[in-house]
């Protein structure tokens, strides 16, 4: 019985948690003349990122430089703009950054690139590790039998200063 009560409280949170993002998102009160312009105006402010939280769209965000951004798209829109004229306005202003798919240049290659190689390296260094321990020259797999080589032999008997003689009978015994 306590089990039920415990999941029904569970799953009752875990709804009310899954609610509650919902309610923190932005909620656009002015409406834009046409819903062709609306369609436009929404593609717009998913693809822009809010310079202050960096993370998040336009759509998504309650700062009010969002706030700021969104009523000056709604703006150009209504006057007119198109949509490459929009992105060209935000990005003179505040840069690619404002673009969540900033274009291929020169100062972006690096971060277009990045990922691909870090890709790369990680397959290439998967394959080296995969390759190495098939063929048994990882780290600790260079002798299997557990056996000291002579010299090997030769420096112990030099370090405990036995005459060795003792040391032959001891790995006798542990076998």
């Amino acid at each position: 019985m306590k089990e039920k009560r415990w999941l029904g409280q569970f799953l009752l949170g875990l709804g009310a948690l899954c609610l509650s993002v919902v309610v923190q998102a932005v909620v656009e009160t002015e409406k834009l003349s046409s819903p062709e312009l609306e369609a436009r105006y929404r593609v717009l402010i998913e693809e822009m990122r809010c310079p202050k939280c960096q993370n998040q769209n336009l759509a998504g965000s309650d700062a009010s430089i969002s706030a700021d951004l969104r009523r000056e798209i709604r703006r150009l829109l209504e006057e007119g703009f198109t949509d490459q004229e929009i992105v060209d306005y935000m990005v003179a202003r505040y840069g690619d950054f404002v673009l969540y798919r900033p274009p291929v240049q020169r100062n972006t290659l690096a971060l277009w690139l990045a990922p691909g190689v870090f890709a790369l390296l990680g397959l290439l260094a998967l394959i080296v590790i995969v390759v190495r321990s098939r063929s048994g020259t990882g780290a600790g797999q260079d002798d299997a039998s557990g056996e000291l080589t002579e010299d090997e032999k030769h420096r112990l008997k030099k370090l405990l200063g036995d005459d060795g003689d003792d040391l032959t009978e001891r790995g006798k015994k542990s076998k």
